[in-house]
């Protein structure tokens, strides 16, 4: 039996302050959700099999159970947690990818689609990662719709509810950010 969503923020906080077997149970209820935003778009799953989505959900699970940082408002507070964790992953990934590589050279992006995978290659996450960072100094809500959007798989509905503002505000954003990203990201092609 799943748990409603106020037993699973009770069941997360529980699990961050400690209690294994709360932990076991809220992971045993997000993880067919955290496995396929790991395996989506902006998951940091990789095609070639570096790195599995099991894995992943296994690592971001561990990483937001252990921080003991932050106490979970809600589901959809958590899963923008975890889409901050997952971008973490990713960029670490992407970083250790590019560092075993022979060679150098600047960093291309062929497609900022940002409903394409990006994660198979580490140069357009790292990429996406450094195009977010000056994002968020412009516009941190669309910053936030994008991860939120983008790594942890929200609908827009999910995303407004999380952000506190309306879908057509979401809606909105999510365009605006894409077309900037798509013009900052456009300039590592030159």
């Amino acid at each position: 039996m799943n748990p409603e969503p106020h037993d699973l923020t009770v069941l997360l906080n529980r699990g961050i302050a400690g209690d294994r077997n709360a932990a076991d149970q809220a992971f045993t209820f997000v993880y067919d959700r955290l496995r396929a935003i790991a395996a989506g778009p902006g998951g940091a799953a990789k095609p070639d099999g570096t790195m599995h989505a099991t894995a992943l959900v296994h690592e971001v699970f561990a990483k937001l159970v252990k921080s003991n940082a932050a106490t979970m408002n809600d589901r959809r507070h958590f899963f923008s947690v975890a889409a901050k964790a997952m971008r973490h992953i990713a960029i670490d990934h992407a970083r250790k990818a590019l560092s075993k590589k022979r060679g150098g050279g600047a960093a291309r992006v062929s497609d900022t689609n940002l409903e394409a995978p990006t994660g198979s290659d580490p140069l357009q996450v790292l990429a996406l990662d450094e195009a977010l960072k000056e994002l968020t100094d412009l516009h941190e809500r669309q910053a936030s719709v994008v991860e939120l959007r983008y790594f942890a798989g929200l609908s827009v509905q999910e995303v407004a509810d999380t952000l506190g503002c309306s879908p057509r505000t979401v809606e909105l954003d999510w365009r605006t950010a894409r077309a900037w990203l798509r013009t900052r990201l456009g300039e590592t092609d030159r």
